[in-house]
């Protein structure tokens, strides 16, 4: 018969042995979880279940890996689009430093709106108004001059309620998302309705997506020589919105396939989500509903930016999955 302290030596060693295992199981399981910012609810499982039937091979829903295309709106949908568009802002910043050269914005709207601060005014102008600022801050340089505007400035912009870099203010979440599409054979492209040359400095330094994967609106651009050198010289002229139905006009012309996952979060990715969804291929449609404010915003159908309307209607008719931000997402933006 075991003696008692012999006993108690047995069970202190059983408990260091489970207590090992669980130091090394516990992690690894950690680690298994691919998307560890969302919760396990429906959103989750609906991710996980399409990535899996795409990609297992000899089941019916294979899609080999060249084919694995997925699409994502920027503003609202991989980083805040409130209180405003982080292009409008960075419009208001070049009014005010390119003031002093017109002093006839002083009296003249938008831009007199731009530099009172006058949101109001601003939203009234509607998208012919924000046309202007944008031709005015935004054309008249070379690309490289563009470029180098736009890297200084999202180093140095701070977002006015939550007081950091705007590239900090991007959603831990969907980073995870992108990742592991990345990690299953997926080619992730942004397409969004903001300038490409705005997004394309820093979307591979912050989501990991490269300049040549970044589709948006453009102003258009002319070769020219200067002082000997060849350069890409941008103009005062729209050459292509990249929103509502140009989306899957602008996937065509630049990525050349048909999305299988699209990414969005209002009415302007309608169009980008039927084109996935609708065309007779497996297809998988989500759009991020913003319904918490205390740890980002809530807003759909009454807003200026990022209105979520008739997107929203139709996602229950076409099965589109919705991210309810306050209810799936454990976490907001990025560490």
């Amino acid at each position: 018969m075991y003696e008692a302290h012999d006993l108690a030596k047995v069970a202190r060693a059983g408990a260091l042995c489970i207590a090992a295992i669980l130091l090394v199981v516990v992690p690894a399981l950690a680690q298994n979880d691919a998307l560890p910012s969302w919760n396990d609810t429906a959103p989750k499982a609906a991710i996980i279940e399409f990535v899996k039937k795409v990609t297992t091979e000899n089941s019916p829903d294979f899609v080999p890996e060249p084919e694995r295309i997925a699409v994502f709106d920027n503003d609202g949908t991989l980083w805040v689009e409130h209180p405003m568009y982080t292009q409008l802002a960075f419009a208001l910043d070049r009014v005010k430093t390119e003031a002093a050269s017109h002093p006839e914005w002083k009296d003249t709207q938008p831009f007199k709106a731009a530099l009172e601060g006058d949101m109001k005014t601003l939203a009234a102008a509607g998208e012919k108004g924000l046309v202007e600022l944008i031709m005015a801050t935004h054309a008249g340089m070379t690309t490289g001059e563009f470029q180098k505007i736009v890297t200084d400035w999202i180093a140095t912009a701070r977002d006015p309620r939550f007081k950091k870099p705007y590239t900090e203010l991007v959603y831990q979440p969907m980073l995870e998302l992108l990742t592991y599409l990345r990690a299953n054979g997926f080619k992730t492209f942004i397409v969004s309705g903001g300038g490409i040359e705005m997004m394309r400095p820093w979307s591979e330094k912050v989501y990991g997506i490269p300049p040549e994967q970044v589709v948006g609106s453009s102003i258009k651009t002319q070769f020219e020589m200067k002082d000997g050198a060849p350069t890409l010289f941008r103009l005062p002229q729209i050459n292509f919105i990249d929103d509502k139905a140009g989306k899957p006009v602008g996937i065509n012309e630049h990525i050349g396939r048909r999305p299988i996952a699209a990414f969005g979060n209002s009415d302007g990715d309608l169009e980008m989500l039927q084109w996935t969804t609708l065309g007779g291929t497996p297809g998988f449609g989500m759009l991020i509903h913003h319904t918490d404010a205390e740890r980002e915003y809530a807003y759909d159908r009454n807003t200026e930016f990022g209105r979520l309307d008739t997107a929203l209607d139709a996602a229950s008719v076409n099965q589109w999955t919705i991210v309810d931000m306050k209810a799936d997402w454990k976490q907001i933006f990025r560490d």
